[in-house]
Parts: C-alpha cells; sequence; structure tokens
C-alpha cells in the first residue's frame, strides 16, 4: 500500500504529465457577446434540421424520450396522454408566461392537476410550490437551449422557471423550438455571454442547468439506479411552430 507521501507524489506527477494529454485552450469571450448570439442564431437557422436530428440520437442515446408535434396545441393533448399510461395525477409547470402555455384549463378538463410556479412572490410562494413538485409525477418547463452533440436540455432556473420543476418529479418534459437548438458546447458559451450582456433578464440567484437524460446514480459496486437525484425519466417535445 502506498504511503501518503507516495501517494501525493504520484498526482503531482500525472497533474505534470496530463496537459501533454489533453491539450486546450479556453474559447475567446466574444467582444460583443448579443451580436454574436445574434449572428450565431442567423447560422442556426439555416441548419437546424441536422442539429434537430443530432439530438434526437444523442437524447435516445442515453435513454430520453424524443416527441415532435407540429403546435403548441398539441402539446396538452401529448402530455395528457403520457399523464394517463403512467396513471399521474399531479403536475407542476413553470409559470404559463416563461413555458409559452396554460396546461391547466385543458389538463384540468381531464382530472389532472396542474401547479403553475408563481411569476413572482416571496419565500412562502417559491415552498409552496417546490412542496407542489416534490408531490407531482411529472414537471412541464421550457428549454434556454438544446444542445445536439450530447443530447442535453440547458436550463435557467430564475422567476416562473424553478429548477425544482425538472428536478424533484420522477418524469421531466420540456417543450422547445428549432430557435433553441445548438451543435456544440462551445456555442452554449456565447449564449450564456449574451444572456448575462442582458439587462432586461437578471440573473441574480439563477441556476444553470444541464440535463443529459435521466438521473443515473451508481454505487462501488457500480449498481446504477435511476431516479435518485433527478427524474428517473426524461421527455423532450419538439415543437415545429415555435
Amino acid at each position: 500500500m502506498a504511503t501518503r507521501a507516495e501517494f501525493l507524489d504520484r498526482i503531482r506527477r500525472e497533474a505534470r504529465r496530463a496537459p501533454a494529454l489533453f491539450p486546450a485552450s479556453p474559447a475567446p469571450r466574444p467582444a460583443r457577446p448579443e451580436e454574436a448570439a445574434a449572428a450565431l442564431r442567423r447560422e442556426l437557422a439555416e441548419r437546424w434540421p441536422e442539429a434537430l436530428g443530432r439530438f434526437q440520437q444523442e437524447l435516445e442515446r442515453v435513454a430520453g424520450v424524443f416527441h415532435r408535434v407540429a403546435t403548441l396545441e398539441a402539446v396538452p393533448g401529448l402530455i395528457r396522454d403520457l399523464a394517463l399510461a403512467m396513471g399521474a395525477r399531479e403536475l407542476v409547470t413553470w409559470e404559463p408566461g416563461a413555458l409559452g402555455l396554460d396546461l391547466g384549463p385543458a389538463l384540468g378538463a381531464e382530472g389532472l392537476t396542474v401547479t403553475a410556479a408563481p411569476a413572482g412572490g416571496g419565500e412562502a410562494a417559491r415552498l409552496a410550490h417546490r412542496e407542489a413538485a416534490a408531490r407531482a409525477q411529472i414537471g412541464v418547463t421550457g428549454v434556454d437551449w438544446a444542445l445536439a452533440e450530447t443530447g442535453t436540455l440547458i436550463l435557467v432556473s430564475g422567476a416562473g422557471r424553478p429548477r425544482s420543476t425538472s428536478l424533484l418529479p420522477d418524469t421531466h418534459v420540456a417543450v422547445f423550438g428549432k430557435g433553441r437548438l445548438l451543435e456544440r458546447l462551445e456555442q452554449v458559451g456565447i449564449m450564456l455571454e449574451a444572456l448575462h450582456a442582458d439587462p432586461a433578464r437578471s440573473m441574480t440567484g439563477a441556476m444553470i442547468n444541464f440535463i443529459t437524460g435521466p438521473s443515473r446514480t451508481a454505487d462501488i459496486e457500480l449498481t446504477l439506479t435511476r431516479g435518485v437525484h433527478g427524474p428517473k425519466d426524461v421527455h423532450a417535445v419538439f415543437v415545429e411552430a415555435l
């Protein structure tokens, strides 16, 4: 068994050797983030079908489920069918303005309980939504960006969009359109720089979540369990009209 000194010495040797094994340099920060983001959006507007195909492939590779619908009006029916298939009775969502649709009327008519996050409010309102999310079987959110190269959903928390909505229920359903697709991780950096530079959107207290498929946890014996630190199932719903 190695002594403490031998163990630390090996770490030092490996640390000196690692840069040669994985040469990398940080991506340059854009001088004008908002202009860089706008230019990137124009480029991606021409390539979104390829990005969507890659996103679906990578999402399904990590056990996510992909859906494609024509319009937002089709989303409540899809979620209703999911809820009925899994026996779900309670759902939580982002605030309707942040989500882009109000699921309450359509799903409430089917006997489902839908709790939307408050647009503002104090600690009591946030706590009430967190408790509802802990009871719910399905959480429905929008998506800030969908990263094609890894099938990753990127969500920025904030007012009306608490992270408990995607974290606590067993099933996470994320709704997005072509304007949210990105091809590579470095493009996320450009979009985040633009977001931070936008005075209209406060980033105070925000949490940026990168979600790649269902939650997976393995113990020291490599026993894999889904849903310990997040949802057991992740569904991405692409809306063609968005």
